[in-house]
């Protein structure tokens, strides 16, 4: 079941206004390469990333299990060059082999159950070209993230106030459980009386916080080989005491990235 957050339409419409283009995508990008390749975005959210790699002529197909997230994705301006698909990334198949398989955002923190990282990593081995690389990230478990996890934010859309907030419930072994809750804010212009509040959405999340070793693990178990392990989003190597991420490029060959 999708929580809230991803699935509400009037959620989906804020994703890119809370989430804009940052220095993670930048970094999937470039492992496009300048020549065209087929690229594969389990879990794309609202296309952002989608929209830039078609932008640059390759051939891309995005994945995601939320209609509402897919809705906004298709109004990006290289939409129509798109191939999209409403689903989960442990049951997309293909005839289609993809030369560069990625997992952004986090969205590898989403999956809870064993068997669903083992079904999202196979299906990445088998949909994965010959010399094709896999690259996704998740947070380091030894960050204290439940200290830092809380957030305020405050979103213009349309005229309209919405203040998002983030704020961590409680970490049991690998998973963290947190709550996001949106208040849609009415506007009064000018005419002094105090703003008012139109709904409160309040969703509650999941999210697992897997070691490097066990990431590992389930990364052999696939049938994929790390390549690289990176700390950063400008490429620094893999710190296990001070990386904040944990980003993992692979391959199913000996080949190399």
């Amino acid at each position: 079941m999708l929580d809230l957050h991803y699935d509400d339409p009037r959620l989906a419409r804020l994703y890119d206004l809370d989430s804009p283009w940052s220095i993670d995508r930048d970094f999937y990008l470039e492992l496009a390469g300048s020549k065209p390749c087929r690229v594969l975005d389990l879990g794309c959210g609202t296309g952002l990333l989608c929209d830039a790699f078609a932008g640059r002529g390759h051939e891309v197909t995005g994945v995601d299990p939320s209609a509402a997230m897919l809705e906004v994705a298709r109004t990006k301006p290289q939409a129509s060059k798109i191939a999209w698909m409403e689903a989960v990334a442990q049951d997309f198949r293909s005839s289609k082999k993809f030369d560069l398989i990625i997992m952004t955002g986090h969205a590898f923190q989403v999956l809870l159950e064993d068997r669903d990282v083992q079904g999202a990593l196979e299906v990445m081995r088998a949909q994965l070209a010959p010399g094709g690389i896999v690259a996704f990230e998740s947070r380091n478990p030894a960050i204290d993230w439940c200290s830092r996890w809380d957030y305020e934010m405050d979103l213009i859309v349309e005229g309209s106030k919405v203040r998002e907030s983030r704020r961590f419930l409680s970490m049991e072994g690998e998973f963290m459980t947190f709550e996001l809750r949106y208040e849609f804010v009415q506007s009064v212009a000018d005419t002094g009386t105090p703003e008012g509040h139109e709904e409160v959405l309040i969703s509650k999340s999941q999210l697992r916080f897997l070691s490097r070793e066990g990431i590992e693990a389930f990364l052999t178990e696939a049938g994929l080989r790390v390549q690289k392990l990176l700390g950063d989003w400008e490429s620094e190597v893999f710190n296990a005491e001070t990386s904040e991420e944990m980003i993992f490029i692979a391959t199913s060959d000996l080949s190399g990235v």
